[in-house]
């Protein structure tokens, strides 16, 4: 079976999010109303809503020697797209979490960069060395 997830968020601005989603990181954007938008991200589906206002307070964690946001949702892509919205990703913010590679020589190795979006949601972008360690411990 092949599927996809949804996840609906909070928004501040219907239009800064798309703005951020669709020019800033490439991706498409579907159904959507003055109220609420679908969001593309790697044929995932990420609706965000319009609300008056929402607070994130999350701690972070360590992993590497890296402090990290502990809440945070991402996709895992292959190498090529990996890289590519890497470099999309760095034509237009200086505030990217350079490309880092996690549990380096170890099962699970993967690369990640982070990215925050105009919600204060933070997003990771990871690309797996062997796709089969993906849940592998």
């Amino acid at each position: 079976m092949n599927s996809a997830f949804h996840l609906s968020l909070p928004c501040k601005d219907i239009e800064a999010t798309k703005n951020f989603y669709v020019n800033d990181l490439g991706l498409d954007f579907g159904r959507h109303t003055n109220q609420w938008i679908d969001i593309n991200l790697y044929n995932h589906q990420i609706t965000f809503v319009a609300v008056e206002k929402f607070k994130i307070e999350t701690p972070n964690y360590t992993l590497d020697d890296n402090i990290l946001p502990s809440f945070h949702f991402g996709v895992i892509l292959d190498h090529d797209s990996w890289e590519q919205a890497y470099d999309n990703a760095n034509n237009w913010t200086q505030d990217i979490i350079t490309k880092t590679t996690f549990l380096k020589e170890q099962n699970g190795e993967h690369m990640s960069f982070f990215v925050e979006d105009p919600n204060g949601y933070t997003i990771e972008f990871k690309s797996f060395a062997d796709n089969d360690s993906i849940f592998e411990f």
